[in-house]
């Protein structure tokens, strides 16, 4: 040992130093751990440790994927945001039909077809044709022509389509005509041709109408919605004489939707001068839904027009699996809201998934009715 020692290098002792692998200890820790968690995840039901939990069963329709369905909150009270087609308050003030001043025929009709012809105590005669007024009785176009409903099941949740730019294809008018209940609304186009046939059509049938009234878009005059649209530029001379023209070309409607008119409806002071006529004469304003700008619901509410709103615009992509998903969200606003309206163009992709799906629609617990119903939420 003394030997050793002494032949060991200047300055260097017999030392030992105890050396251990920690980086392989760490690792061999961290897999214990991991190996752990996998089998606890694989083996225990509850892998999120009991944090509450909600498991809903969904059947959806054919062509449906998960991203299609759409979450829609049901709220117990309607205090907060009500959406585009509720009004804030309404007050005392019903803005609705009011079907006790119907015509006695239209009533005993309701359960099928409408009168087809002008009813002399809301019409006017002009140069242009039948005008729409006030009766002296206080009878207006929208409680003459509204189409009743069944105002007994007051608790179910309502749903009104409105099918617009017919009149146009006299296929597509026809197919809408034959296939589509009669609770729902149709829209026709001022520029139709053969309306006179398209409204004996509807009415017969027992459907509401409503005019698609051609309004300023943003992107003027490159979309441009006809020769006489409603312009934010016209003086009030202007807007009389067009918009005069235009309620003169069909009869025994309830009221008006823009078509296109994103500039107009955001423009205020034109917009109120356009609620006051259509209130003067009777009509109600239904707003299409498509401009996030639309300050139509707060004008129809200061000037005490009757007034709905679209909610959901189905066939902006004409596609089964879209149109089925925008129909099961308006189901969801219905439950959720009480009232929902949608609008759809006449394609047929539309018109087939409409009818399919209202087949059942009262089975599922749900009604469908004309867009004059939703005016007072």
């Amino acid at each position: 040992m003394a030997n050793e020692d002494l032949s060991a290098p200047l300055g260097l002792g017999k030392r030992r130093f105890l050396r251990l692998p920690f980086g392989l200890i760490g690792i061999g820790i961290v897999s214990v751990f991991a190996t752990v968690a996998l089998i606890w995840i694989g083996i225990v039901d509850d892998p999120l440790g009991g944090e509450p939990t909600a498991v809903i069963p969904l059947s959806t329709a054919d062509g449906l994927a998960s991203r299609d369905i759409e979450v829609v909150e049901i709220r117990p009270a309607m205090d907060g945001e009500l959406g585009p087609s509720l009004r804030k308050n309404g007050g005392d003030q019903r803005l609705g039909p009011r079907y006790e001043l119907m015509d006695q025929e239209a009533l005993n009709a309701a359960a099928g077809g409408l009168p087809n012809y002008p009813d002399p105590r809301v019409s006017e005669r002009t140069g242009f044709g039948f005008l729409p007024r006030i009766g002296s009785e206080g009878v207006r176009p929208l409680d003459a022509y509204a189409r009743p409903f069944e105002t007994e099941f007051a608790s179910t949740p309502k749903i009104a389509i409105v099918i617009t730019g017919l009149g146009l294809s006299e296929a597509g008018t026809q197919n809408v005509l034959d296939q589509l209940p009669a609770d729902t609304t149709l829209g026709l186009s001022p520029y139709g041709a053969n309306l006179d046939r398209w409204i004996q059509g509807a009415r017969t049938k027992g459907h509401e109408i409503v005019l698609s009234l051609p309004m300023e878009p943003f992107d003027f005059p490159d979309n441009d919605p006809g020769p006489h649209t409603l312009l934010v530029s016209l003086t009030q001379s202007e807007l009389t004489e067009r918009l005069t023209w235009l309620l003169t070309r069909i009869t025994n409607y309830v009221g008006v939707m823009p078509e296109m008119g994103a500039r107009y409806t955001s423009t205020r002071p034109t917009l109120q001068l356009l609620m006051e006529k259509l209130r003067d004469r009777g009509l109600m304003f239904v707003d299409n839904g498509t401009s996030s700008r639309s300050v139509a619901d707060e004008i129809a509410e200061e000037t005490t027009t009757p007034f709905s709103g679209v909610d959901v615009v189905l066939d902006a992509v004409p596609r089964e699996d879209e149109i089925n998903a925008k129909l099961l969200q308006l189901e969801g606003i219905a439950r959720a809201r009480g009232v929902a309206v949608a609008t759809g163009s006449a394609l047929p992709v539309t018109v087939r998934q409409i009818e399919k799906w209202a087949r059942d629609l009262e089975e599922r617990g749900l009604l469908l009715v004309p867009v004059s119903a939703t005016i007072d939420r």
